[in-house]
């Protein structure tokens, strides 16, 4: 009895302390598995010791481990893994050699290990990256569905099989006569199991899963997916191989059939709560003694082998075909130690590859790699954005970047561009090319666009939110923009981009969660669509019908609710919640505060007539009146001096805002209006002076290429597809925009 209460005395510790650490990482706006090691540390044999070992929460992690890879296998898309093969198979084979020869050979030169096996061993350790930590970062972001997400997703995978053959081989290099054999027996226990997980998941599973479906006993299905999900994580281990392959494979038993979904959302609260106990019994494996005592070796080591292994996945990344971005994001995801390399470090122990300080260095490394890959996923887009645009190294990326391929006819004009070509992006595409409509699409998946060249679909192959692909877009003759991307910020970046090149196109976007709406709509979206709220209105609007409601009332209805973006039917969040999403987007997006000064001209104006979006290209997301911080401000507000705004935008967009505060730029002026000049318009060929002199209206900003330049120099030549601002009085600004589209022959 006293060891029963024990264990729930324990296990209360680790959950109660995990949820205090995850609650307090969210208000200081970070990842909450940084919390859940925390609070490990904090309770652990080397904090308080609350618990006084890791091994009394071990199995109840190692069950949030499986969970973890169950869930990925459930949800995991074979078509999409296509897409990735090339990476996942020889890419990470390719990653693993290299990582251990160069680990083996430079641990060996430096007099770091005795010998070449023992380097071997180190690399092997060194070669794994953490597949709970990653996903559960990506799942945090939502970015699992999107390229980089899927990039590193395919070589944890591979990792993870591997990890079962480093188990069963590297004892063996104790005796090096042995390791051939050793090699053919664990690819035979290998190709055995999958033999047997095949049969089962074909002729076996799909038979039990639907009868148990059948009893209609919610108690019944879940106990039964949850003794398939350990049952063959079990049989693995068995095996010698590791626990994440048996997840990951009974995840793809249960992915092909009916109940998938239903698994699914039986298992996700058990995998949200197992995984915060695993995330936990690594914390307490860091000892805060020996991270001081060596406080400097480790560190070097952490730099080490993160920028170490970051430079090696780099160029493996690159050269499998894909942009900078992505392989810069998914290189700088993937650098840590993986949370199972303590298994081989601890076999390295036994087995004397390693000694005891070697070991507690290794951990103490290991431990704060993974502490540090959240932050790295946070950070790392918009390094690689800052990467891209530096001049010595922006020529030579170029080639690695975004526009793989691309199919649009020269005359293409008057376009509806469609950000993705996934389920929605499908639906779109089918509906406006049924109208008759000229349809271009931008998708990254090698799959997608067979099937766009197959369909005769004009097609950009490239990361959306790339200003490469929006160049080769065409945003400032098409029509309207529809974003329906799986990334949020893919979208709200692109979003952003798009508006720089075309500031009067028409962007309706697909959001992926209730915070994004008012994120969305604030950054220049005409209309952003929720897809459960629509879902919902339509639902609604049935049931109007049938309780004998008119039509037109019922139109009426849902046309004010998404004219409101849904604020009527939102559940009411707090001011924390909307201050995060605000400082979120900002951080991602560049964002300065700027002070309202008494002489400025914005004072007493409303938003809308300072036209800042149009002047600028910066968005004004929150102002600070006093005490009181209004945040997504509508048009209709007045600033005042001494108001704060909060302001996102590139750095020139920032420094024309504060142009425009200062009354260096025209604002309020009788009328202004951007145009496009056409490829062969009057206006090409032409400055700034001319237009002046001619027809008295200036061109007070340019937008070229999605650049914005707000000092119109004299001797500044006007291009075809530049985008003008015009000011002056209305009719003398619409005579200059007919010159825009005339043609010159």
């Amino acid at each position: 009895m006293a060891a029963g209460h024990n264990f729930i005395l324990d296990l209360m510790t680790a959950l109660g302390s995990a949820a205090a650490g995850g609650y307090l990482a969210k208000q200081l706006r970070q990842p909450v598995l940084l919390g859940y090691l925390v609070s490990g540390l904090v309770v652990g044999p080397f904090g308080l010791k609350l618990l006084s070992e890791a091994n009394e929460i071990k199995p109840l992690a190692e069950i949030g481990v499986a969970f973890l890879l169950f869930a990925l296998g459930v949800e995991f898309s074979i078509a999409e893994f296509k897409r990735v093969k090339d990476i996942a198979i020889k890419g990470s084979l390719l990653q693993i050699g290299v990582t251990i020869g160069l680990v083996a050979i430079l641990a060996t030169v430096i007099g770091w290990v005795n010998g070449f096996n023992q380097g071997i061993f180190l690399g092997a350790i060194l070669s794994l990256s953490s597949t709970a930590v990653v996903l559960k970062t990506l799942t945090e972001r939502g970015e699992i569905n999107t390229l980089h997400g899927q990039v590193m997703l395919a070589i944890l995978i591979a990792q993870d099989l591997a990890l079962g053959l480093m188990l069963a081989i590297l004892p063996a290099l104790k005796e090096p006569a042995n390791l051939g054999w050793e090699i053919v027996g664990a690819l035979l226990k290998v190709l055995v199991f999958i033999a047997g997980a095949y049969a089962v998941g074909r002729w076996v599973v799909p038979p039990a899963i639907k009868s148990v479906a059948r009893t209609e006993s919610s108690e019944l299905f879940l106990i039964t997916v949850i003794a398939l999900c350990l049952g063959v994580a079990l049989t693995t281990e068995a095996l010698g191989l590791s626990i994440e392959m048996g997840a990951f494979v009974a995840g793809l038993m249960i992915a092909e059939i009916d109940y998938s979904d239903q698994a699914l959302a039986k298992v996700l609260p058990l995998r949200d709560t197992f995984a915060s106990l695993f995330f936990a019994s690594i914390g307490m494996l860091i000892d805060p003694g020996v991270l001081i005592d060596n406080i400097g070796l480790i560190l070097g080591l952490v730099a080490v082998v993160m920028l170490g292994k970051a430079a090696i996945i780099l160029p493996i990344i690159l050269k499998f075909g894909y942009s900078f971005k992505t392989a810069f994001i998914a290189s700088f995801g993937l650098n840590q130690i993986g949370e199972f390399s303590f298994v081989l470090a601890l076999v390295g122990k036994e087995n004397g590859f390693l000694d005891e300080n070697q070991y507690l260095l290794i951990l103490g490394t290991t431990a704060i790699t993974l502490v540090l890959t959240p932050v790295w996923l946070q950070f790392s887009p918009r390094i690689a954005d800052e990467l891209s645009n530096l001049p010595g190294l922006s020529t030579y990326l170029r080639k690695f970047r975004d526009t793989k391929a691309l199919s649009i006819p020269e005359t293409i004009r008057d376009h509806v561009i469609v950000a993705g070509y996934g389920r929605v992006g499908q639906i779109i595409v089918k509906i406006l090319h049924s109208q008759g409509y000229s349809v271009l699409v931008v998708e990254n998946s090698e799959a997608a666009i067979q099937q766009l060249r197959q369909e005769k679909i004009p097609y950009i192959f490239g990361d959306a939110d790339s200003e490469m692909v929006l160049e080769k877009a065409h945003l400032e003759k098409a029509k309207a923009l529809a974003i329906a991307l799986p990334d949020p910020a893919s979208t709200r970046l692109l979003l952003k981009r798009a508006l720089e090149f075309a500031p009067k196109l028409d962007v309706v976007v697909r959001c992926h969660d209730n915070n994004e709406i008012d994120i969305l709509t604030q950054l220049g979206a005409q209309e952003v669509v929720q897809p459960e709220f629509e879902a919902a209105l339509e639902i609604g609007s049935h049931l109007l019908i049938t309780l004998g409601e008119k039509p037109s009332i019922i139109q009426s209805v849902i046309n004010a609710i998404r004219t409101d973006r849904y604020v009527s039917i939102r559940p009411e969040r707090g001011v924390n919640l909307v201050r995060k999403d605000v400082n979120d987007a900002a951080l991602e997006l560049r964002s300065t505060w700027v002070t309202i000064e008494n002489g400025s001209p914005l004072n007493g104006m409303t938003l809308a007539t300072a036209d800042i979006r149009n002047l600028t290209g910066a968005t004004v997301m929150a102002i600070q009146k006093g005490e009181r911080t209004q945040y997504y401000p509508k048009g209709d507000t007045i600033v005042t001096s001494g108001d704060r705004l909060q302001v996102v935008g590139e750095a020139e967009e920032l420094a024309a805002f504060r142009d425009l505060m200062m009354g260096i730029l025209i604002v309020g002026s009788p009328y202004s209006h951007w145009v496009t000049l056409g490829e062969n318009s009057l206006l090409v060929g032409m400055k700034a002076t001319d237009i002046k002199a001619r027809y008295n209206v200036t061109v007070q900003s340019i937008r070229r290429h999605g650049k914005l330049f707000n000092s119109v120099k004299g001797g500044m030549e006007f291009h075809s597809e530049d985008c003008l601002l015009l000011q002056g009085e209305w009719d003398r600004v619409e005579v200059v925009s007919k010159l825009a589209g005339l043609d010159s022959n």
